[in-house]
């Protein structure tokens, strides 16, 4: 990388480079430079990815990411043993490892819960009589996860709530007065500070933002009039509801329910880091969305591990 800076600054093309390892943008082509090499380098990890889903088990992406976050818990675990343990005598030392421990199983369990929390709803298919045999009469049910939408309303809200912090940072502004304190409530590392409490409105701003993109989200990717529809068609019904619009109307009821709940617990998962952020200056990268990240992904790949041995059992007993 030295020497390619090194030629391009001789050229006097885009960037200046010296020894310090800084790297100052000269004029258009630099940001031509910046941008190529973000989109090389974002194809370049998506072509990864790809590679591992092909070859490996599980998402390519999500592990990169998995890995990516993983990689700096050290560093998150040495920075919190030198902020709450390092010079403290041994009870104040041992209340504050148990706190942490305590919270990081209880955000675990919560992510848990959330990632495999399932309503199952119970169908019963009519019985039929085609030729000589009988047909149907059999119980399912359908399974409503609690997070139907996952991490994306955390990610969608704190892109928005990040939005005046990057035009100010992009066209280098310097607020003062109240647009300050609007970009400060905008920003989660003031949310919980005591110094500044009216940075709470920000706080409730962003769980708004999770709670609408959270039934957003539901809504484009699960449809109950086309599941009732398919019921109908296919002779299932709920016991004690009539089909058709009935069974939409009951199937958006529960829909509105576990949304709300899910919605609740990303806003938990989400918000431990930031109030120990702003409250104690603790920052860590293996909360909020980071966990239920690597939750899921971990998740996720025991379950398709498990799926390709029953599978690889199965062609055993077959070719045996």
């Amino acid at each position: 990388l030295t020497i390619v800076l090194s030629v391009v600054e001789s050229l006097g093309l885009a960037v200046g480079f010296d020894r310090g390892n800084y790297l100052t943008i000269k004029g258009p082509l630099g940001y031509l430079l910046i941008i190529v090499t973000l989109t090389t380098g974002s194809a370049f990890v998506m072509w990864l990815g790809e590679r591992i889903t092909d070859y490996g088990v599980g998402n390519g992406i999500s592990i990169i990411l998995l890995i990516n976050i993983v990689s700096r818990m050290p560093s998150d675990f040495a920075d919190l043993y030198t902020k709450f343990v390092k010079g403290k005598d041994v009870v104040n030392a041992t209340i504050a490892v148990a706190v942490i421990l305590a919270i990081i199983i209880v955000t675990i369990v919560l992510v848990v819960l959330l990632q495999d929390g399932v309503r199952k709803v119970p169908v019963q298919y009519a019985q039929k009589v085609q030729g000589r045999r009988n047909v149907g009469g059999q119980s399912s049910h359908i399974p409503m996860k609690v997070n139907t939408s996952n991490v994306i309303p955390v990610i969608f809200a704190s892109s928005i709530m990040s939005v005046p912090s990057v035009l100010v940072s992009l066209f280098n502004l310097n607020p003062s007065g109240t647009w300050a304190k609007i970009l400060r409530g905008m920003n989660s590392n003031y949310w919980f500070n005591p110094n500044y409490p009216w940075a709470m409105i920000g706080l409730l701003i962003y769980v708004l933002l999770v709670f609408f993109f959270a039934y957003f989200y539901t809504s484009v990717t699960f449809n109950p009039m086309e599941i009732a529809n398919n019921m109908k068609k296919s002779g299932g019904f709920i016991p004690g509801i009539r089909p058709g619009k009935p069974t939409q109307d009951y199937l958006n009821k529960i829909l509105n329910y576990i949304v709300f709940i899910g919605a609740i617990g990303l806003i938990i998962v989400a918000l431990v880091p930031i109030f120990f952020n702003g409250r104690f200056g603790a920052n860590v990268s293996f909360g909020g969305t980071s966990l239920i990240i690597i939750v899921g992904v971990i998740i996720e790949t025991i379950k398709q591990i498990e799926s390709k041995m029953i599978v690889r059992n199965y062609s055993g007993f077959l070719t045996d």
